[in-house]
């Protein structure tokens, strides 16, 4: 059967990786740990922003919708931050980290924004299975591998 009009013709495979020097692996799953903190940080901080912005402008009525504005900011606050030019939130550019496709290319918009959307899930639903990357050789949680990530050190 002829490959050719498959929609992975022509394109390598995306697993397993090619291999990786070590220095861009080295102390990656610590550093993530901290820069998830400051993006929580950041998320928080900026969800609180517009929430305040947005109860004053309606005076009050803004207030109510508290419960789906952290999603929503931390969706756009990844999915725009790992997407552009930096290929890192702010919280992993200081942690000296970036994002990637597996195959080395730049995480558009929508990987991104499912990469943050499956961690948030598997965080506050069974954070048990964030230590997958523990056993992974290439140090990648499983919303990683669900979203054809990898994180690494800046080179």
């Amino acid at each position: 059967m002829s490959n050719a009009n498959s929609w992975n013709a022509g394109r390598p495979a995306v697993y397993p990786l090619a291999p990786l020097p070590a220095s861009a692996l080295e102390g990656v799953r610590r550093r993530r740990v901290f820069a998830i903190l400051l993006d929580l940080i950041l998320v928080s901080l900026l969800s609180f922003a517009l929430w305040f912005l947005l109860g004053l402008l309606t005076l009050g009525l803004g207030w109510l919708l508290l419960p789906s504005l952290f999603p929503l900011v931390a969706f756009f606050y990844n999915g725009l931050a790992v997407s552009g030019a930096n290929m890192a939130t702010p919280g992993m550019k200081a942690m000296d980290l970036e994002m990637r496709l597996t195959d080395g290319a730049r995480v558009p918009f929508v990987n991104a924004s499912v990469h943050a959307v499956l961690f948030y899930l598997s965080l506050y639903l069974f954070p048990p299975i964030l230590l997958f990357s523990l056993f992974a050789s290439d140090k990648r949680c499983l919303h990683d591998i669900l979203a054809g990530v990898i994180v690494l050190r800046r080179a």
